[in-house]
C-alpha cells in the first residue's frame, strides 16, 4: 500500500501539471486536509511564494480561451474560479480585438457568401455577430 501524500506535497503535484486559482486547489485539496486550518496554511504558504498565483491563472486561462469565447464568457468563468474583477477585466481583450477574433470565427465556419435569403436567415439567426461582419463578406 502506498504511504498518503502530505497535502504540501498533493498541491505541488497539482500545480507542476497546471495553473490553478487559489479556490481550484482549495476544491482539489479539501478531501484529503485533515481540517480547515490545514488546508489555509498550505494555500498561504503556496501564495506567499508565489507557487500559486491567481494573476498566472487568469493570464493562462484567458489565454487559452479568448479565442473561442467573448470577454462576457471569460469574466463569469473567472469570477467562478474566484478571479476579482479588477484583474479579470485588466486581463480581457479588447472590443477591437474581440470583434477581430469574432470575424475570423465567423469566416472559418461560413467560407462562402450565402447562397440565397433563406441561408442568409439561418445564419444571422445562428451567429448574432453576423450583422456586423464586413460589407465584402455580407450579402445584401
Amino acid at each position: 500500500m502506498k504511504p498518503q501524500k502530505s497535502l504540501r506535497a498533493r498541491a505541488m503535484d497539482i500545480l507542476s501539471r497546471q495553473e490553478v486559482s487559489r479556490i481550484g486547489l482549495k476544491r482539489k485539496l479539501a478531501p484529503h486536509a485533515e481540517s480547515e486550518e490545514e488546508l489555509e496554511n498550505v494555500l498561504n504558504e503556496f501564495a506567499e511564494r508565489n507557487w500559486q498565483s491567481d494573476l498566472r491563472y487568469a493570464e493562462a486561462y484567458i489565454r487559452s480561451k479568448s479565442r473561442k469565447h467573448g470577454s462576457l464568457r471569460l469574466k463569469q468563468a473567472l469570477a467562478q474560479q474566484g478571479i476579482d474583477e479588477e484583474t479579470g477585466r485588466k486581463l480581457l481583450p479588447d472590443r477591437s480585438s474581440e470583434k477581430q477574433t469574432a470575424i475570423a470565427v465567423l469566416r472559418k465556419k461560413f467560407k462562402h457568401p450565402a447562397a440565397d435569403l433563406k441561408e442568409n436567415k439561418n445564419r444571422r439567426a445562428s451567429s448574432p455577430i453576423a450583422d456586423s461582419m464586413p460589407i465584402p463578406f455580407r450579402r445584401h
